[in-house]
Parts: C-alpha cells; sequence; structure tokens
C-alpha cells in the first residue's frame, strides 16, 4: 500500500464516509468533514502510522484541506 492510499484509508476512519477517496480535492473543512478534534486525530494517527510529527502549533490548516493535499504534506514530511 502506498502513501496516499493509506492516507485515504486513515481519512475514511477518522471522517466516516468514503467521499474522501472520492473527491481528492474536497476541502475537508469547509465541507465540515474534519473538524478541529478530527484534526487533532488525523495529527495523531500521523504520527503513529508515518513516524512524522506535525506539532498542533505548526498546523496550517490551507496545507493539510484536502486528501491530496495531505498525502502531499506527509510524503514531504518523511
Amino acid at each position: 500500500m502506498n502513501t496516499k492510499e493509506e492516507v485515504l484509508d486513515l481519512l475514511e476512519e477518522l471522517t466516516g464516509t468514503d467521499e474522501v477517496k472520492e473527491n481528492l480535492d474536497m476541502n475537508l473543512f469547509d465541507e465540515g468533514v474534519l473538524d478541529s478534534l478530527g484534526t487533532v486525530q488525523l495529527l495523531i494517527e500521523v504520527e503513529a502510522r508515518f513516524g512524522v510529527s506535525v506539532p498542533v502549533s505548526e498546523f496550517d490548516r490551507a496545507e493539510w484541506a484536502t486528501p491530496n493535499l495531505i498525502s502531499q504534506k506527509i510524503e514531504s514530511l518523511m
């Protein structure tokens, strides 16, 4: 499984919708799919699954807004 597939599986688990796999450019925040609690869960899971630490203080919502952006960000940090 590649990083993008793992990220999409993670997002589906966190959001409870497979829409994140169908529309990779959907803004997760604007659509109400990901909220502040979901964001914290996402960062915890990213660290656990990918070994990438992203302090909440350095989290930029614009860089993590869509499934595609999240995949790219994680790959750049690995």
